[in-house]
């Protein structure tokens, strides 16, 4: 008598998430690994010490294939190895998450161009960078999905967000013109607007982490979008403290 023949399980998208070494980007790749079953994340970060431990939590979920791959997303050469390096592991990417940044806070008569161009590059530049690099695949496949993490500091400026706001206002718009032209080709384009998160980024800022959004919360939101049937894509997200003055 034959045993009954066990039936492969078909892999999960592959979801490409830059930043993930900590924050929102960790939390991301958390909950992709726990909320979508046998997902394969190609993780990318600087740090490889701390890539390595978001690596080592996502694969704890039954299924999950998670790889870091150490990339600086505002050098092209780097992203242009980087490409070659997911293709070569993983074929393809489907789900692309732009998160990648930095925030550095500056009056615009007191900032120095250095810093300026240093805040462009790593919240726009790495946006349009690595877009360049895996988008023509989803293009040329027909289907695909695309968030970048702009930011509150993408709709309203204030004063001592020079680059920042600079940076993040250039990700929307950004995020526009790719909407308008790759929707005709089955790729979804989604703009992330949170304001104050439970990050890295606000540590020593003085503020009760209370006050704050936990970054697990944000993390559901890019799952929830990605979830919905391919006749739906939600344009724009902007999440913000139940307070609403962060």
């Amino acid at each position: 008598m034959r045993s009954p023949r066990k039936t492969a399980k078909a892999p999960g998208p592959v979801v490409l998430v830059t930043g993930a070494s900590q924050g929102i980007g960790a939390a991301i790749a958390r909950a992709f690994a726990t909320e979508v079953p046998h997902v394969r994340l190609a993780l990318v970060a600087r740090n490889a010490r701390a890539l390595e431990r978001v690596v080592r939590e996502c694969v704890k979920t039954d299924g999950v294939v998670a790889e870091a791959f150490v990339c600086d997303v505002t050098d092209e050469t780097a992203v242009e190895t980087l490409r070659g390096a997911v293709y070569k592991r993983f074929r393809c990417v489907d789900v692309l998450v732009n998160n990648a940044g930095a925030f550095r806070p500056g009056a615009l008569l007191e900032m120095m161009t250095a810093d300026f161009d240093a805040m462009i590059a790593a919240n726009l530049r790495s946006v349009f960078l690595v877009s360049r690099a895996f988008v023509p695949g989803m293009v040329e496949r027909g289907r695909g999905d695309v968030f970048n993490m702009s930011s509150i500091a993408g709709l309203q400026a204030y004063p001592g967000g020079a680059a920042y706001c600079a940076a993040k206002f250039g990700v929307t718009g950004l995020s526009q013109v790719m909407r308008a032209e790759l929707r005709e080709h089955g790729v979804r384009v989604c703009t992330v607007h949170p304001g104050a998160t439970v990050s890295p980024s606000w540590e020593g800022s003085g503020i009760d982490p209370k006050r704050m959004m936990p970054a697990e919360d944000i993390a559901r939101a890019f799952v929830d979008v990605y979830r919905l049937s391919r006749r739906t894509v939600v344009e724009e997200i902007v999440l913000r403290p139940q307070r609403g003055d962060l």
